[in-house]
């Protein structure tokens, strides 16, 4: 026979669902201390970075020291935890701001698992320790000017040259671009879909930022180019010859994003619901009116599920048994949703809701970004059309 529950544990309205009590205590502690930091370091911060179109040069080593750089590899340096604790770290970084979260993203699940997944063992020992440490920054350059969607349709092209590689091309929208050290660069060659190790300064390689940009404002993004760049022989990644490599390190990254978009969700309902009890109109706060509180209802329910269904995929993830499909119904999901609880949280701040001085809009524009990147909210509808029935739409 179960008890009853007991009426002296109150609901909390920031953790309606009691999804705390399905983590584990170290669990706890890391998204404590990730939330900790990200309350300290970023949220004051954030809102003017975003309007300057800005990010700390120390950020990639503050955020190395906190242990959040690849945190969910093995080895080189890496944390080594599991991929729940991984996002649990993604959604508090998101919570404070999306260009936060990609550029550990892009850092952790890009750059550092393509070398870690595909790299040599020297490669290994060479990159990971000091892109753990944030020590060296590095990028991910798969998508192009005509090819996003369709990475298979890439131009960069890589050729022999005697023992050395040759690579022409051009990457757009990669993040932290003009500040990495390194960039994992993806190639066609006549043996396939090859990555390759491009480092800062080597001649014929340029990486010029992207500016004018009203969405991912606090983050790096650039534009790689590729002018006969030369490359040893040792430079090309040797596991892999084929889009296996790309597809595998941005199902990482999206995996990242479920939990991310969850966190960013949850900062503006945070934002609303306090607004709502502050915000007084014909005398009483807002929150007392139904319209009000119909809107808070739904935004708690869409936090609470997005953060279930991450949550459920990092448990299926750290067994082994996560499928890309799976992931790919979590970002299309959870975005989706993190967009709809965003866009409504603006409302319930009124004229409020588009400063600066509140997350909202910063929040809302960045998932404009979230909702394309790492596979169009399109492409992922296709990705779970084609799982169910069997036939693929786009090919």
């Amino acid at each position: 026979m179960t008890s009853a529950p007991d009426p002296a544990a109150e609901l909390r309205p920031l953790d309606f669902l009691d999804i705390d009590g399905l983590l584990s205590d170290e669990e706890r502690d890391i998204r404590d201390t990730v939330r900790g930091f990200v309350r300290e370091r970023v949220v004051p911060h954030a809102g003017d970075w975003f309007e300057e179109a800005a990010i700390p040069r120390e950020l990639p080593r503050e955020l190395g020291r906190l242990g959040v750089l690849g945190m969910h590899l093995e080895g080189y340096g890496c944390a080594g935890t599991s991929a729940t604790a991984y996002g649990l770290a993604c959604m508090e970084l998101e919570a404070g701001d999306s260009g936060v979260r990609s550029m550990v993203s892009v850092q952790g699940s890009l750059a550092m698992f393509a070398i870690w997944r595909w790299g040599s063992e020297e490669q290994k020992r060479r990159w990971l320790p000091g892109m753990a440490t944030g020590e060296t920054v590095g990028c991910f350059g798969l998508t192009e000017p005509d090819a996003g969607s369709d990475p298979g349709a890439m131009r960069t092209r890589a050729r022999r040259d005697g023992g050395d590689w040759i690579l022409d091309g051009r990457k757009m929208w990669i993040t932290n671009g003009s500040i990495a050290d390194v960039a994992v660069v993806w190639a066609r060659t006549d043996e396939g879909v090859r990555g390759f190790l491009v480092p800062a300064g080597t001649p014929g390689f340029s990486a010029p930022e992207i500016h004018k940009k009203l969405s991912l404002r606090a983050s790096v993004t650039s534009e790689l180019v590729l002018d006969g760049v030369r490359l040893p022989a040792d430079a090309v990644l040797p596991e892999v010859s084929s889009l296996r490599g790309p597809l595998s390190c941005l199902n990482e990254a999206r995996y990242g994003i479920v939990w991310g978009a969850a966190g960013a969700a949850r900062a503006c309902f945070e934002a609303a619901l306090a607004y709502a009890g502050e915000r007084t109109a014909f005398g009483k706060p807002i929150a007392g009116t139904q319209i009000q509180q119909q809107k808070l209802a739904h935004m708690a329910l869409e936090v609470n599920r997005a953060t279930l269904l991450a949550l459920h995929l990092g448990r299926l993830k750290d067994a082994g048994r996560l499928r890309p499909e799976q992931v790919s119904m979590g970002k299309l999901g959870n975005v989706n949703a993190a967009l709809e609880v965003a866009r409504t949280a603006r409302q319930v701040l009124g004229a409020n809701g588009i400063s600066l001085e509140y997350p909202v809009i910063r929040h809302m524009n960045n998932l404009e970004s979230v909702v394309t990147y790492e596979g169009t909210a399109d492409v992922h509808a296709l990705v779970i059309g084609g799982a169910l029935t069997g036939v693929q739409a786009f090919r």
